[in-house]
């Protein structure tokens, strides 16, 4: 069979990313096939196309970039792997700007009726990445500040909304008076345009000068280092990406004074076995269901456009979640 795939053959920006087709195979026994309606838009996908450091398994050329998808299953392995041709699922895992797919059983979430294909494929990696990092590696308690940086964006508001929910005072920051609006829809109690006021001053006049409770950083460089000074005694700063640069030549010492904690975690260190998948999609779909949280679609373009859609998400051009149609 053969299907269709985006492809990079070097690392670059948007142009090296090419439409190719390739063959697929029929799986083997601890896999199964997918042929997919869905497919994620991720930052992390600007990162690999353009060579910078990360969690990835370092691939020869021609690389196919992605990481997450949803579609129906049209094959299984002989494995028993529990997941029946026809049903609705997700998978996690490298190589998904590909329409028809083989991917191990582990990496695969059934969906639940809620759950549409589109829905999982655009917020799937966003919603297991804001479970742990509001329920594993900061556990968001009620009466907690929380500042959540990007507000408007795909993982800022379900971050906002889902701390919320858990009973924190939500700030967020946010690079217009549009964006601005959508933050404090999807959960903000405050929203701080960064490009008309200094961050910093407004938090810590928010919270009476006490600081937050915790940060949730997808910016990196240009606010990291100014975001510590928003934190309490033993408040943990959390950097899970890096969209204006890395974060580099930091110094110890600035946690000194306030015993602050600083981290830079990733998805999938919190998801490494199907147990733990699981559990986490689980708690996702759950949050969802209790009506805690909206996953949403931003914007819609089509596999041929990928181009597009990288462009506008690195440009910052977009609002929430990002989906690629096949």
């Amino acid at each position: 069979m053969h299907t269709n795939v985006v492809r990079i053959r070097k690392h670059g920006d948007a142009a090296v990313l090419e439409l190719d087709e390739v063959q697929v195979a029929a799986p083997d026994a601890t896999e199964v096939q997918i042929r997919q309606s869905a497919i994620g838009l991720n930052f992390a996908d600007i990162y690999q196309r353009n060579g910078a450091h990360g969690p990835h398994t370092p691939t020869p050329f021609p690389i196919t970039l992605g990481s997450v998808g949803a579609g129906i299953v049209t094959a299984v392995g002989r494995g028993g792997s529990g997941i029946a041709v026809g049903q609705r699922v997700a998978a996690l895992y490298p190589g998904a700007y590909q329409v028809t797919r083989n991917v191990p059983a582990d990496r695969v979430v059934p969906l639940p009726e809620t759950i549409s294909e589109e829905v999982a494929g655009a917020t799937l990696l966003r919603g297991l990445t804001a479970e742990y990092l509001l329920r594993r590696l900061y556990v968001v308690q009620p009466g907690d500040w929380v500042l959540v940086h990007a507000a408007a964006g795909g993982m800022g508001v379900l971050l906002s909304q889902w701390a919320r929910s858990l009973g924190a005072t939500v700030i967020g920051t946010v690079g217009s008076e549009a964006k601005r609006r959508v933050a404090l829809d999807h959960g903000c109690h405050h929203a701080i345009c960064y490009r008309e006021a200094d961050f910093v001053a407004e938090v810590m006049a928010l919270t009476e000068g006490k600081g937050v409770s915790v940060v949730y950083d997808a910016v990196g460089k240009d606010v990291f280092v100014p975001s510590l000074q928003c934190l309490k005694p033993c408040g943990m700063a959390i950097n899970y990406g890096t969209a204006s640069g890395d974060v580099e030549a930091f110094d110890l010492q600035l946690l000194h004074a306030k015993s602050l904690i600083v981290s830079r975690p990733t998805l999938r260190t919190f998801i490494a076995d199907a147990a733990s998948l699981r559990r986490a999609a689980q708690a996702l779909f759950s949050a969802v269901e209790s009506g805690h949280l909206r996953l949403e679609v931003g914007q819609r373009f089509a596999l041929s456009d990928v181009r597009a859609a990288h462009r506008s998400l690195e440009g910052r051009a977009t609002t929430g979640a990002t989906v690629l149609i096949p």
